[in-house]
């Protein structure tokens, strides 16, 4: 069974996919795992409590997992103080609620390490679709956090930084890419000099630490 930590389509067969929506958050009443959050770049100025009211509402159905994508982005459109903001709310949510955080982070590493801080965040989290360098890596795993990886193994320099990360500390994901879960597998078996059947326990156990009970079964 392979663990697809983040992904915008639903799960074929063989894996165990968590699917990440922005919208339609009542499609998290069809059995499934799912993670729901207001991603930054959706944010709605006029309307964003609403938007974070139906999330509070969604995300209490046991199929969401996980509050994400959430997070901060300094290249989009959305005032960054209100992203900010944004964050807050599903960061003391998810702790509220106890379910791990997803984080889109894109230029704003440092504030969004800050805002989990001073959020007093207890709740694991997940930075997804990391694809930046060694030093930040485990800047951000020292700090208990996880990392999650995807195509961007096909570049041998992205290969290198996962080899340097403890194998419990990462995830494996397709995001909106059509590539399989199986190929970002290959990848990091390579890159971890492991075997395929290895990687693919971890994975699980890594799943079973963060999700408890919906994992176990895997």
């Amino acid at each position: 069974m392979f663990i697809n930590i983040h992904s915008h389509y639903p799960p074929v067969t063989g894996e165990w996919t968590i699917q990440s929506l922005w919208t339609d958050f009542g499609k998290t009443a069809i059995p499934g795992q799912y993670s729901i959050g207001i991603h930054p770049w959706h944010i709605t100025t006029s309307h964003w409590e609403n938007q974070l009211e139906l999330l509070r509402e969604a995300s209490q159905n046991p199929y969401v997992l996980a509050i994400g994508e959430c997070g901060l982005d300094k290249a989009c459109d959305t005032s960054f103080s209100l992203q900010a903001k944004v964050f807050a709310a599903q960061v003391d949510w998810a702790n509220e609620i106890g379910k791990p955080l997803i984080i889109h982070c894109v230029r704003a590493w440092e504030e969004v390490l800050q805002v989990l801080l001073e959020q007093g965040n207890k709740v694991p989290v997940v930075f997804h679709g990391f694809n930046k360098s060694l030093p930040l890596a485990q800047k951000i795993i020292g700090q208990g956090y996880y990392l999650s990886f995807g195509k961007s193994l096909e570049q041998p320099g992205k290969k290198k930084i996962l080899s340097g990360l403890p194998v419990d500390k990462i995830f494996l994901e397709t995001d909106d890419s059509a590539i399989s879960i199986r190929l970002v597998y290959e990848w990091a078996a390579d890159a971890l000099s492991i075997d395929h059947n290895s990687l693919v326990l971890q994975m699980q156990k890594n799943a079973a630490a963060i999700f408890g009970a919906a994992a176990t079964q895997l």
